[in-house]
């Protein structure tokens, strides 16, 4: 449906050089990683927002931007909606006004039709009549969805929708949106930074860093497996070491990382190589306990000591030195429970199956 090959460059040297191909099944596609990872920037170069300085973008066999022919078709020729981060939503119109602005060449019978017909699907008919700040943040995003999608565009882009809202809104927000997007049946590019967002609204997800594209694949399959360990960072991997394989054993692995050994579950048990790894380990997969190691199917209990503990969304994020930094998470009553504060000693236990190893070229 889309084959995007994207180079852009800037005047202070960053390029971004990725290259998309979204088939007609896919629903949600998300591209995810940090900020300045040229997200945005591929999501304007589709719109026509951004001029290619090389490469081509083609859908449904129509040619958008070619820079080898000279075709740089402009926005309002290309069957995109565009939903800015801000919503970008007319602050002296109504949400009437708003919807319609995109289609106010259309007869006004025709076009009044159309915005009833919008505002019917996106449940926004009872606020056709108020300004954008009259609005809550999830119906300023519905109002300018509705605007994107009034003009019944092909393919929908989205560029960070949930960031502006704050927590408990965006939770809310966010469940909508999937709905939304769910029953609308346009398939759909989402930017995002987040990682719950990604899990939760995408079924495509393409890991971006620094211009270029790491990794790709469905979300859980991405974010359990990463092939690279910028995108473990990426995707939430609160633990990414440097590790040595110091013995291979009956599918397991035992690893110095650092002054630290780890055991992990061998995932070259054939062929016996690599020699090291990056080894990475989610923050919820760890448990930290106080006193004597209990007894536990788990491999791993290191000995170490609480270097940080800093609030983490409705959770706690506890950095733990047990020869090299591990991080979990807690709940605030276990870290009072705990009694734990900075220089405590504890247990960080976790299982083998639970550390994530990515080989690393020697």
């Amino acid at each position: 449906m889309l084959t995007a090959n994207i180079v852009r460059t800037f005047k202070n040297g960053a390029s971004i050089r990725a290259s998309l191909d979204i088939g007609p099944t896919s629903r949600v596609t998300v591209l995810f990683g940090p900020s300045g990872a040229g997200k945005t920037t591929i999501l304007r170069c589709i719109a026509g927002l951004e001029p290619l300085n090389d490469g081509r973008i083609v859908f449904k066999d129509r040619v958008w931007a070619d820079v080898s022919r000279g075709i740089h078709l402009p926005p309002q020729q290309r069957p995109v909606g565009y939903l800015f981060q801000d919503y970008a939503l007319f602050p002296h119109l109504n949400v009437r006004q708003n919807i319609a602005y995109g289609i106010n060449p259309m007869r006004e019978q025709e076009r009044a039709r159309k915005v009833q017909e919008i505002a019917h699907n996106l449940q926004v008919e009872d606020l056709l009549d108020r300004r954008p700040s009259e609005l809550s943040g999830g119906q300023q995003q519905r109002v300018a969805l509705a605007r994107s999608l009034v003009r019944r565009p092909e393919i929908l882009l989205l560029d960070e929708p949930l960031s502006a809202l704050d927590g408990p809104t965006r939770d809310r927000v966010r469940a909508e949106l999937a709905r939304l997007l769910r029953t609308l049946q346009v398939p759909a590019i989402l930017v995002t930074h987040d990682w719950v967002d990604a899990l939760s609204l995408g079924d495509r997800l393409v890991v971006m860093s620094r211009g270029t594209i790491l990794q790709t694949g469905a979300p859980a399959d991405v974010f359990a497996r990463p092939e690279h360990a910028e995108v473990a960072a990426a995707v939430g991997m609160e633990t990414v070491a440097s590790g040595v394989v110091k013995e291979r054993r009956n599918g397991s692995l035992t690893l110095q990382v650092d002054r630290a050994e780890l055991v992990a579950v061998d995932p070259n048990p054939q062929d016996g190589d690599p020699s090291s790894y990056f080894v990475c380990i989610r923050g919820e997969n760890v448990t930290l306990e106080t006193g004597r190691p209990s007894q536990s199917s788990a491999r791993n209990h290191l000995r170490g000591i609480v270097k940080d503990i800093a609030p983490n969304g409705t959770l706690w994020r506890v950095t733990v030195d047990v020869g090299t930094d591990v991080v979990a998470f807690l709940t605030r009553q276990a870290v009072e429970d705990m009694g734990l504060t900075p220089g405590a000693e504890v247990y960080a236990v976790f299982k083998a199956s639970a550390v994530h190893l990515i080989a690393r070229s020697e």
